[in-house]
């Protein structure tokens, strides 16, 4: 079967995770129904806007949750869904508006095509000082070539979704480093593929709002980093 066949007889969802976004959540939607071959299941975090009445207006399947369980928490119930209901390939997007509908068909193409696990949509162009110093301490401390370390625009295999769903996934808070280095231990294949980002369409980051948020950021994935790299040659000292 060919790379086009293959691609065409995947079923993908695209997850969308969103927090208050009322007021982008539309545009959003209107850009991935353009786009073929997609499903679609938008989690809202427990919104306190009208993100739900927002998104239910555009006939998609919408996962609300009782209680907020951050940006994580909130993709991993789309990705349990998506299993649950035998998807093959998994795309997670943000809600801002940040990212092309467009490059959904890239993404998932790259993925199914390749023989790989994970495909990031990487944009290392984009961002502030703050997010650029992070991802150049992220780098140094995890020896990780990838040069988007926190892009949520990524395609997974349901291999890798499978790993994504486990319990000892929900120690992390975001879809970044901590994901990657997770699932490069359980031997999946990442690949990242160039892709353009818009600002937020409305809002602003909440990651890195301030230089605060950045600190406290970095401090947690410090930790992580030394974790896995102790780990990393405690492992290579046994054999």
């Amino acid at each position: 079967m060919t790379d086009s066949l293959v691609y065409r007889s995947a079923r993908i969802l695209v997850v969308i995770p969103a927090y208050n976004e009322g007021r982008n959540i539309g545009a959003v939607l209107e850009g991935v129904i353009r786009e073929d071959g997609f499903d679609i299941v938008v989690v809202d975090d427990d919104s306190t806007d009208n993100s739900i009445e927002e998104a239910l207006r555009y006939q998609v399947t919408v996962l609300p949750l009782s209680i907020r369980l951050g940006a994580w928490g909130a993709t991993q119930t789309g990705i349990r869904y998506g299993l649950l209901n035998g998807y093959d390939v998994f795309v997670t997007m943000d809600a801002d508006g940040q990212h092309h509908a467009g490059d959904l068909p890239l993404l998932a193409r790259e993925l199914v095509g390749n023989e790989v696990d994970v495909v990031i949509g990487s944009c290392p162009g984009r961002g502030s000082a703050a997010r650029k110093t992070a991802w150049w301490m992220f780098r140094r401390l995890s020896g990780l070539k990838l040069e988007d370390l926190t892009s949520g625009l990524k395609a997974y295999s349901k291999q890798a979704a499978c790993h994504l769903v486990k319990a000892d996934t929900t120690i992390f808070d975001y879809q970044d480093l901590g994901v990657i280095l997770y699932l490069l231990k359980n031997g999946m294949i990442i690949r990242e593929k160039d892709v353009a980002m818009c600002p937020r369409s409305d809002g602003k980051s909440r990651i890195f709002d301030s230089w605060l948020l950045v600190v406290k950021y970095m401090l947690q994935t410090l930790v992580l980093c030394l974790a896995m790299r102790i780990e990393k040659r405690s492992s290579n000292y046994e054999k």
